[in-house]
C-alpha cells in the first residue's frame, strides 16, 4: 500500500491522557503529521460498561479514519484498548496499535516483588490484566486499584486549575492500604492520563517508588510499523479533534499547543 507523506498518525483517547503517548511518539518521529482525537462527549471511559465502550470506540474511529485518512491509528487509552481493540482492528483496514499496561517492566524492576497497577475501574477488572500479571509477575504480589478521580485530576492539571493533593494521596492509598502494600516499590500507571500527574503521585508517596507506563514502548512500535514510509520534510501543526467542543476544551488550548496541536476541530 502506498502511503502519502502527509498521511497522519491518529491518536485516540477519551480525553487528554493520550498526550502521554503522543509526546514520546513525536520525539521519535518529529516530522510525522498528527491528529489527536478525544471523545470529550463520551468522557470518562473508566466508569462505562464494557458493552458501551466496545460499541462506541470502533464507530468513532471509523468516522475519524474516513475524515483524516491516517496511515496508522493508536488507541492511546488503556480502557479502550483492553476492551475494544479486537473490534477496532476488525473494523479498520489500517494498522491499529493498542496501549498495554506496563506490567512486564514493573515485574522486571520490582525488588520487593510487590507492585501496584493503578488504572481506571474498567481497566483493573479486565481479564487481560489477570493474564499479564500471571505471565510476567507470577512471583509477585500484584495490587490493583481503580481511580476515576485521578483521571479528572489530569484533565484539571492540563486546564491549569488548582489541584487537590488529596486526590493523588487517596489513589496511592488504594494500593498501599492493601495487604503487602507497605512493601510496594513500583506502580504501573495503567491509564494514559496518569503519567500526566506522575509528579503529584511521587509527591504523595510515603516512601520512594518507581512509576512505569507504556509511552516509550508505543513510540517504538509506531516507528517500527512506519519504517520506510515517507514523511514531510518538516514538522507540521497538529490537529486536535473533540467530539464535544466546550469551555473545558477551550481551557486546554495552551496545553495542546505545547504538544504541537495548534488547530482544534469538532467531530
Amino acid at each position: 500500500m502506498t502511503v502519502a507523506p502527509d498521511a497522519p498518525i491518529l491518536f485516540f483517547d477519551s480525553g487528554v491522557g493520550g498526550l502521554s503517548i503522543l509526546a514520546p511518539a513525536r520525539a521519535a518521529l518529529p516530522n510525522a503529521p498528527v491528529v489527536y482525537a478525544a471523545d470529550s462527549a463520551g468522557f470518562p471511559y473508566g466508569t462505562k460498561s464494557e458493552a458501551e465502550i466496545a460499541a462506541r470506540v470502533p464507530a468513532l474511529l471509523g468516522r475519524l479514519v474516513e475524515r483524516y485518512r491516517p496511515r496508522l491509528a493508536v488507541i492511546a487509552c488503556n480502557t479502550a484498548s483492553t476492551i475494544a481493540l479486537p473490534h477496532v482492528r476488525a473494523a479498520l483496514d489500517i494498522p491499529v496499535v493498542g496501549t498495554v499496561p506496563a506490567i512486564k517492566p514493573a515485574a522486571l524492576l520490582s525488588k520487593s516483588r510487590v507492585f501496584g497497577v493503578l488504572g481506571t475501574n474498567a481497566t483493573v477488572r479486565q481479564p487481560y490484566v489477570d493474564r499479564l500479571a500471571a505471565e510476567h509477575g507470577a512471583d509477585c504480589t500484584v495490587l490493583r486499584h481503580g481511580s476515576a478521580a485521578l483521571v479528572q485530576l489530569a484533565e484539571a492539571k492540563l486546564r491549569g486549575e488548582t489541584l487537590d493533593p488529596a486526590i493523588a494521596r487517596d489513589a496511592l492509598a488504594g494500593l498501599l492500604d492493601q495487604p503487602g502494600g507497605d512493601r510496594m516499590d513500583m506502580v504501573v500507571l495503567a491509564c494514559t492520563h496518569f503519567p500526566l500527574v506522575e509528579q503529584e503521585l511521587a509527591a504523595a508517596a510515603p516512601h520512594p517508588m518507581g512509576f512505569v507506563h507504556g509511552g516509550e514502548g508505543i513510540a517504538r512500535r509506531i516507528a517500527f510499523l512506519t519504517d520506510g514510509q515517507p514523511w514531510p520534510d518538516a514538522p507540521s501543526p497538529g490537529i486536535a479533534v473533540f467530539t464535544r467542543v466546550d469551555d473545558k476544551v477551550d481551557a486546554l488550548r495552551g496545553a495542546l499547543a505545547g504538544y504541537g496541536l495548534d488547530r482544534i476541530d469538532a467531530l
